[in-house]
């Protein structure tokens, strides 16, 4: 017996709401826990609503806790994050045009290495990576996460398949031919016809930068030098729940409300880049597919 389209069209319906359900549930109970104190958060159902004076107290003792420590996180994880990204395409633009367009002695070569990096955990990459900044002793320092996040063969590998599928040879010889050097050819024409690609490893390179958790946690002492990521999980062996009874003489404790808010505080600007970034991210993954 056959089953019919509209039968498979019910079951793919079904599969997609039960993933969509899957991923947004916590969502939905993250955003309604901040509207509750503690007690109600571990009382009451997860999809009740508290009050919005609830929600205004979680954000008043979030942003208090510590002398203003979730708002010093929030401005490292933006100077560490723009400071990577900024580094991060002034490296991998130029990198994927050559290894696109160039021919030169080792080019084959940086290329699989770039590919092997590329498909790296970037867990294995945090030793190494710690040696090397501790042997210019620049770890603790602002330099010791902007550098390792500037390095992001991913970029490099969109940019050279953007540059070698897309950028028309014929254009690019035609520059030369008018009396362009190499730098003026990728000045005035290819990096204009790259804004596509550009935009998309700056986004990806913005979230790899802004969610990236081990590498600050290890080459970062200070407390008040950590990005809101690691700040995260301070906060989390802060709370009440991990520090029954009496936690120690002038302990600060934060509640599991304020934490809630502190996990929407640091996932929001990502979310917002990509809410803006949409057509240009369409528009760098449909890059070289279609003519325009």
């Amino acid at each position: 017996m056959r089953i019919s389209r509209l039968t498979w069209k019910v079951v793919g319906l079904i599969v997609l709401l039960a993933f969509a359900a899957f991923f947004f549930v916590p969502i939905i109970w993250v955003l309604l826990a901040t509207t509750k104190t503690d007690t109600q958060l571990t009382s009451s159902g997860p999809f009740t609503f508290g009050t919005v004076a609830h929600f205004a107290a979680a954000w008043r003792a979030l942003f208090g806790f510590q002398n203003d420590a979730m708002v010093g996180w929030l401005k490292n994880s933006a100077i560490y994050t723009f400071g990577g990204v900024a580094i991060a395409i002034l490296a991998a633009v130029p990198a994927g045009y050559g290894l696109a367009l160039t021919r030169f002695i080792g080019r084959r070569t940086l290329l699989v290495i770039t590919l092997v990096t590329m498909i790296m955990p970037a867990t294995a990459l945090v030793l190494p990576l710690f040696l090397e900044i501790n042997a210019v002793s620049l770890t603790d320092t602002a330099w010791s996460v902007i550098l390792p996040f500037s390095f992001f063969p991913f970029g490099v590998y969109l940019c050279y398949i953007f540059f070698s599928s897309t950028i028309p040879k014929d254009l690019l010889a035609a520059a030369r031919v008018d009396g362009c050097n190499e730098w003026g050819v990728f000045r005035h024409v290819a990096l204009p016809l790259a804004r596509p690609v550009v935009a998309l490893v700056a986004f990806f390179a913005f979230v790899a930068d802004w969610n990236n958790y081990y590498l600050p946690f290890v080459m970062l002492a200070d407390n008040s030098k950590l990005p809101v990521q690691v700040g995260l999980e301070y906060l989390i062996s802060s709370t009440e729940a991990f520090n029954p009874g009496n936690p120690g003489a002038g302990a600060e404790l934060v509640k599991r409300p304020e934490l809630a808010l502190a996990i929407l505080v640091a996932i929001a600007p990502v979310a917002l880049v990509f809410l803006f970034a949409q057509r240009a991210l369409v528009r760098g993954m449909l890059a070289g597919a279609t003519k325009e």
